[in-house]
């Protein structure tokens, strides 16, 4: 994968922590949608591992930062 492809990071999802709040889906809604229970889902499928772009990576600190149930981890790719 070339480097322009790649991800800046990637946001982990922990669903055993998260209580479907929504918070975050309201941070990152262009990758983040919310299923009928209020948990956040990648919009592309991805799963718990949500790729960020760069530009993506303000946002993602701050989801992080205020998610109430510490669901959240940004990790660097």
């Amino acid at each position: 994968m070339s480097r322009e492809h790649r991800p800046a990071a990637t946001l982990h999802i922990d669903w055993t922590l998260c209580d479907g709040r929504g918070l975050c889906t309201e941070l990152l809604p262009e990758r983040l949608a919310r299923d009928e229970w209020g948990y956040p889902l990648a919009r592309d499928g991805s799963g718990g591992d949500v790729p960020l772009a760069t530009s993506q990576l303000e946002a993602a600190r701050d989801a992080v930062a205020l998610c109430p149930r510490l669901a959240l981890t940004l990790r660097k790719d």
